[in-house]
């Protein structure tokens, strides 16, 4: 047990005390070996996951059912070796969490329903105005909808497209489980939670720009949109990131900010311009606004930790300070 005083922070169980001293603990000496394995760790598992979509020498697009079924090959292997790189990392810097690994990425029985419902419905409603959109411009009534969603040759035709499985299931679950699962475990004993929400989705926005590499090789556009659509791209990943970050700390699973992701990459960036010259444009922006204000009321309340039992990164270190206090319950 290696405990600091004041607002510093205190590892609830550290393993082989004669590697991790008191004076080795994260607020001494020996902090930034601690917070160096971290960031290099994060580091090796994103350039990992990017580096496995390129291992296959193609010169067809990256949305070609060849490409797809090549690249879910390589992200899949790396996605399953990614907790043994958490693994390396605990032997290396010492630190054991005192709970199971599979726990501490968030893969556990205890408040798996809330956990998979409330995050998703939280983002639904963050999501209001463009699900009405969506429904103003579809040309079928609900009724119709529903019959299409629940009919087994829907699902099989979906099963079926490279596509629709790289965006609805194999990207949500790899990029969950190696920058949410692996990642965060890792950075919070170095940075705390708070800066972890905030500081772990900056290497799944750098994650996206390789796609710059593809758009030079086969876009029309000039280089400088190209770019500015890349910097675009690293912005709004980074603020989802940041928000399925805040998920998993909160809710202590996997597998609501898994559903979010699934969610939000088939919904995709709300189109606001769209919005702004849609008929009825009242009615829309209104939605919009009632959206984002019911998420900002509903975030903590549908996130509350005692909805979902301990949360296994809170387990692991405790931090003075509101910014903790506040995720941790």
């Amino acid at each position: 047990m290696a405990a600091l005083g004041g607002d510093g922070l205190r590892l609830l169980s550290v393993s082989r005390p004669e590697r991790q001293s008191e004076s080795t603990a994260l607020g001494g000496p020996g902090s930034g070996l601690c917070c160096w394995v971290s960031v290099f760790s994060c580091l090796s598992l994103a350039c990992s996951y990017v580096g496995s979509l390129y291992v296959w020498k193609s010169e067809l697009p990256r949305d070609h059912p060849a490409v797809i079924k090549r690249r879910f090959t390589s992200v899949l292997v790396v996605s399953s070796l990614s907790p043994f790189c958490v693994l390396l990392w605990r032997e290396l810097t010492g630190i054991q969490p005192g709970t199971s690994l599979l726990t501490l990425m968030g893969f556990r029985l205890e408040g798996i329903f809330p956990a998979a419902l409330l995050p998703l419905l939280l983002t639904m409603i963050l999501f209001l105005g463009p699900l009405m959109q969506l429904s103003m411009d579809c040309t079928c009534d609900l009724a119709d909808g529903l019959k299409v969603v629940l009919a087994p040759r829907f699902w099989a035709r979906c099963l079926t497209d490279m596509r629709w499985l790289r965006n609805q299931v194999i990207a949500p679950l790899t990029e969950e489980l190696v920058f949410r699962a692996c990642m965060l475990p890792m950075l919070a004993p170095c940075t705390g939670l708070g800066p972890a929400v905030f500081t772990c989705p900056l290497f799944f926005g750098v994650a996206h720009f390789h796609h710059i590499i593809e758009q030079l090789r086969f876009s029309q556009s000039s280089v400088g949109s190209i770019f500015l659509s890349a910097a675009f791209q690293f912005s709004y990943t980074a603020v989802f990131g940041a928000y399925t970050a805040f998920l998993f700390i909160r809710t202590g699973h996997l597998i609501g900010p898994v559903l979010c992701h699934s969610f939000c990459n088939y919904m995709g960036f709300p189109a606001v311009c769209a919005a702004l010259e849609h008929p009825q444009r009242r009615p829309l922006l209104a939605g919009y606004a009632l959206g984002v204000g019911l998420f900002l009321l509903l975030l903590q309340p549908l996130t509350d930790p005692k909805l979902y039992g301990s949360l296994p990164l809170c387990v692991l270190l405790e931090r003075a300070g509101d910014s903790e206090a506040l995720l941790c319950s």
